[in-house]
């Protein structure tokens, strides 16, 4: 098994007389946060990385300072597995680059864009007004082959990010790793048609995601990793709640984030999740 994250500071703390394990005790947590724009932020006021979308809000930001972490967030919008070791876009460096041998905490939020979730977004909406135009289900159009794509897709991601995780531990050994899940985006029948997604489509579009939650539970477990479940807290706060309850947004956002992201109290009910996580060991 490997060391905890703590292992280091724990060492310290016995060593009572020495001026070095004094230093290192009140040294802060070397945190380096990863992930796609659930954890970057878009849009959210202050944006300090044009590039990815990345705001001083974010949940990993948030969380730093709850720690008291000094972090290094390459957390990117648009991120896949895949550019976690690559060039994103061939110009945003590969976000491992972001991982030390002195690491103690890393978190990841990433997978969504691996299952090009983004394609059911545009391909099951239904804009106009009652009533509602006759065609096929988001679930109907979603079938290739006789086969659910996005779940497809999810099992096409699992090893990838099972062997994210495992190059993490590579990196950083000594690090607590934590993969985060994604937050609630629709209460059961959805919010039609306030958001332009039909009851049906609308729980659809909720149990791929409920999916791909389950997925990195599963890839958390298997690779010596913490899970942070932030889909069931946020059951009642999803983007068909009125605003002032919302932690995420719909089409047309009530507070600065960009469209179908988390806004900027998501961002610190999110990190409070995580904290209790991390916290608890």
């Amino acid at each position: 098994m490997r060391p905890r994250w703590l292992g280091a500071l724990l060492v310290a703390v016995f060593a009572v007389g020495s001026a070095g394990s004094s230093a290192a005790a009140s040294a802060p947590l070397r945190y380096a946060a990863l992930g796609d724009s659930s954890a970057s932020g878009p849009l959210i006021p202050n944006q300090i990385d044009q590039r990815c979308l990345r705001s001083d809000r974010n949940w990993p930001h948030v969380l730093a300072g709850r720690l008291g972490a000094a972090l290094v967030d390459v957390t990117c919008s648009g991120a896949r597995t895949a550019d976690l070791a690559g060039r994103q876009s061939g110009v945003v460096p590969p976000q491992f680059d972001a991982l030390r041998g002195d690491t103690e905490l890393v978190t990841i939020a990433i997978a969504a864009n691996d299952i090009a979730m983004y394609e059911a977004f545009t391909e099951c909406a239904t804009p106009a007004p009652p009533p509602v135009p006759a065609g096929p289900t988001c679930r109907q159009k979603s079938a290739v082959g006789g086969v659910d794509k996005y779940t497809s897709r999810t099992a096409a991601t699992a090893p990838k990010v099972g062997a994210a995780l495992e190059e993490v531990h590579r990196r950083s050994p000594n690090a607590r790793v934590v993969v985060v899940g994604y937050l609630t985006y629709w209460r059961a029948g959805g919010c039609y048609p306030t958001d332009p997604y039909l009851p049906a489509d609308a729980d659809y579009m909720q149990s791929r995601l409920d999916q791909l939650g389950v997925m990195l539970a599963q890839q958390a477990k298997a690779h010596n990793a913490s899970f942070v479940d932030i889909r069931r807290p946020s059951a009642d706060r999803g983007l068909c709640e009125v605003p002032a309850r919302r932690w995420l947004e719909g089409g047309a956002p009530a507070s600065t984030t960009y469209p179908y992201h988390p806004n900027a109290a998501g961002m610190a009910a999110a990190a409070g999740i995580v904290a209790g996580v991390v916290r608890g060991g």
